[in-house]
This record gives structure tokens, sequence and C-alpha cells, in this order.
């Protein structure tokens, strides 16, 4: 995690462009964020530096390839322990079909979203990965049947 760093308002003019579309050129950036090229540069570079951009990545249009089934699957470890929650963070990192794992509080551990082709690719991830592993007691799978809203702009304030 990285450290809380205080940003200007150049600094989240910068951000918001780069979240809409970190293809754009420098000099584009910087046109667009009131400021030249040089100074526009710099604070990307610190920014990447520090952390607060932590990388530049393809959106992908997950329907356009194929994967037009997504699950948010709530998990309960059979027993949360420091040990079991340790390697079960570390057996999802290795599950491509989990694009997001978060630790939750309440009468579950986890909640991951999953992406799949369909419900029989779904079906496969869960009785393999899922309910086939030792750690995990139960799954709750919540099937998203519209996507309404999807971003992964964060909504930054210029102070």
């Amino acid at each position: 995690m990285a450290e809380k760093i205080l940003l200007d308002v150049h600094d989240v003019r910068i951000l918001r462009i780069l979240q809409r579309d970190a293809s754009l050129a420098i000099a584009d950036v910087a046109k667009e964020a009131g400021m030249s090229q040089t100074p526009c540069w710099r604070r990307i570079k610190r920014m990447k530096d520090t952390g607060i951009i932590r990388q530049i990545a393809a959106l992908v249009d997950r329907e356009a390839v194929g994967l037009e089934f997504v699950v948010y699957a709530f998990v309960k470890l059979a027993v949360p322990s420091l040990d079991n929650m340790t390697e079960f963070d570390r057996m999802v990192r290795l599950w491509p079909e989990v694009i997001t794992c978060e630790r939750i509080t309440g009468a579950v551990d986890y909640m991951i979203k999953v992406v799949a082709e369909d419900m029989k690719s779904y079906d496969g991830f869960l009785r393999t990965k899922l309910l086939d592993n030792t750690l995990v007691s139960d799954v709750q799978s919540h099937i998203v049947v519209a996507t309404i809203k999807d971003t992964p702009a964060l909504p930054l304030r210029e102070t």
C-alpha cells in the first residue's frame, strides 16, 4: 500500500486525465492540465515513483473477448485463521478468473469477482478451485445480470 501523499490541484488534474486515457502524449496531458510539458512529466514521474500511479494498463472489453459471465462469489473459510487467510490469498492470486478479491467483514470472509465465458465455465471454476478446496466451507454465488457502471477511475477531488 502506498503511503498517503498530499496532491495539489495540478496532480489531481493530471490523474483525472490519465484515468480517462493514459495513452495520451505528455504534451496533450500537459495542455489539458494547463501546464507545460516538463513540469507535467516530472509530476507524472514522481507519482509513478511514489506508487500513486501503480501501473499503466490497457482496459480490455471483457465481452469482446468472450468473457460474458460475471459472478460475485462470497467465500467463507472453514477456519478463518491467519495461516488459512494467507494461503487463500496466495491461491486466489493464481486464479486468472478472479479479477477482484476483497477480504470483508461479516458472515463471510471474502468477496471475489469472477469472470468466465459462461455458466458452465464458472461451474468448473467453482467446483475445481473453490468447493474442492479444504480451506473453503461455503460459497454463495451472485450472478450479474447487467452492469450499470464499470470504471477504474477514482473520484479524485481538487483540494
